[in-house]
């Protein structure tokens, strides 16, 4: 996940920067004009203009402060569950890390615990589900790449849940990695079994239903819908298939995905020729899409990517993965940062 850190005193910029150097997530820390200097920090005027950049451009928003200032700095922006950033609130002492919005969905309750283990903290997470110890659909949906659909089937679910109904988890027929969930959830202790649409549409009991149907509707159903995976690729001239298979199988892999997840490949236009990437997207049976050097320089400014002199030398923008995985998914959130393998570079972006 990206993190944008907010830390609102020279105390709070000490823990930033142990988050910055510890957390496995990148951490890019915002500070008030004034106020100090970090190496590689980004400088504002107005803390809610910060805020309000920064809703937008991150997967999660980190107030190092008292949870008032994060309230009052967020509320004009929160939209819904399902799209809003995570938010987390550190005190400057480190003592609690608590989470404050999109704790399912956005991720924040899994990244509370790792912020939490960084700064040896205690984490705070109020959700009754996690509180109760049951694995929310919603949440499960985060884990795995999931669209929970229709929104208000979500409370209906975590409430049946509290109450210690029963809930079954099944894959439709028709969805081509239903192998791949069925074992997904059985790893995580849930029975899934297979049914048709129409069978889980009539269901006359509460039913979790993995499906890339997102129009279905019954009165007892939650869709989960597989959400769309951007793989942003770079690499060298005339690297083969095979080796950017295996360097986007162990990508996939290190988010509890296998390749089959994959939607589309994306890079820069000047490899519109590059044969083993074309060939890979063949393989896959997905689309390879090329982008310009404008449209990568306005995408790593308009979400203010980390830049590299010597890619921006060769390609004319110094950031291809990223930025290509968010000309295909605007908005989407990082499941993988650009991680380097040998010859290629991976980053990995969910559709939110």
């Amino acid at each position: 996940m990206r993190c944008a850190a907010f830390p609102a005193t020279a105390r709070g910029a000490e823990q930033a920067l142990r988050l910055r150097a510890g957390l496995a997530d990148a951490v890019d820390i915002y500070l008030r004009e004034g106020r100090g200097e970090i190496e590689g920090a980004r400088y504002y005027a107005r803390m809610d203009d910060a805020v309000a950049e920064a809703f937008a451009r991150y997967d999660a928003l980190i107030f190092i402060a008292a949870a008032g200032i994060a309230v009052r700095m967020i509320a004009p922006h929160v939209r819904s569950k399902l799209t809003d950033p995570a938010v987390l609130v550190v005190d400057e002492g480190a003592r609690h890390v608590v989470s404050l919005l999109s704790g399912h969905v956005g991720g924040g309750n899994a990244l509370t615990h790792r912020v939490a283990d960084c700064l040896g903290a205690r984490a705070v997470i109020t959700t009754a589900t996690d509180v109760t110890g049951a694995l929310a659909p919603d949440a499960l949906a985060q884990e795995l790449g999931l669209r929970p659909v229709p929104k208000p089937m979500i409370q209906t679910m975590n409430g049946a849940l509290l109450e210690g109904r029963e809930i079954r988890y099944a894959a439709d027929t028709r969805q081509r990695r239903r192998e791949f969930w069925k074992r997904a959830l059985s790893e995580r202790g849930l029975a899934c079994g297979e049914m048709s649409a129409d069978e889980a549409a009539a269901s006359d009991g509460l039913t979790v239903f993995i499906t890339d149907d997102d129009s279905l509707r019954g009165e007892r159903l939650l869709c989960l819908v597989p959400r769309r995976l951007a793989a942003g690729i770079g690499c060298r001239r005339g690297v083969p298939a095979e080796a950017l298979r295996a360097a986007l199988e162990e990508a996939c892999g290190r988010i509890g995905q296998d390749i089959s997840a994959v939607s589309m490949l994306a890079s820069a236009e000047i490899k519109k020729d590059e044969a083993g990437l074309l060939a890979l997207a063949s393989e896959l049976g997905i689309e390879a899409r090329f982008f310009g050097s404008d449209a990568l320089r306005e995408t790593i400014e308009a979400y203010d990517l980390e830049e590299s002199p010597f890619v921006r030398e060769r390609v004319g923008a110094g950031n291809v993965c990223e930025a290509a995985a968010l000309c295909c998914l605007p908005h989407g959130r990082f499941a993988l940062k650009k991680t380097r393998f040998t010859k290629v570079t991976v980053a990995l972006l969910w559709e939110k």
